[in-house]
């Protein structure tokens, strides 16, 4: 499944003449499994409803065992730099799994557990001893913001209904004109 949302950067500061490439890998925040507690609300006929401002994650006991670590290259990779700059950069074709016997190269994670994204800039060095250069060729950029928690299936039928608006190819699930 691709990754929701996708992960968009706007890039300064590269050379524009130099090649580099792109990636992004996942990193587990933490040695725990998660599960979600929603308590529902009462309605008026006395029906359980979503609670979704009262719904937490709770630590359902110690993580699985780490997964493969795998990474996913931009497929625009490499690039000069004066193309990475000139426009947002989505990684809009990055898809996530919990399938331990993934051979589609996509990023597998555990469930209910707490991810890091983490992006990566890695300038292709030219000179034939560019190995000797590597520790100073890449820069890692993590933004705190994006970190998740995995899941196989929304919990929030809220997020769910903004997938199905959102992604190209949910047209299937989405309520509309039988004119349209």
């Amino acid at each position: 499944r691709r990754m929701f949302p996708t992960f968009q950067v706007k890039i300064f500061g590269m050379d524009p003449m130099a090649d580099y490439m792109l990636l992004m890998d996942f990193v587990p925040v933490d040695d725990k499994r998660y599960r979600q507690v929603t308590p529902t609300v009462l309605g008026a006929a006395g029906t359980g409803g979503y609670a979704f401002h009262s719904s937490s994650w709770l630590v359902a006991g110690k993580a699985d065992p780490a997964t493969p670590g795998r990474v996913h290259y931009h497929p625009d990779s490499p690039a000069k730099g004066a193309q990475w700059m000139k426009q947002i950069v989505s990684f809009d074709k990055l898809k996530l799994t919990n399938n331990l016997l993934d051979d589609n190269e996509h990023i597998i994670l555990n469930s209910m557990h707490r991810y890091q994204p983490r992006f990566h800039v890695v300038y292709v060095d030219p000179r034939k001893d560019s190995e000797k250069y590597a520790e100073e060729n890449f820069k890692t950029f993590v933004f705190e913001e994006t970190r998740f928690t995995a899941v196989t299936a929304y919990q929030n039928h809220r997020i769910t209904q903004l997938k199905i608006a959102s992604n190209p190819f949910a047209k299937g699930f989405r309520d509309c004109d039988p004119e349209d």
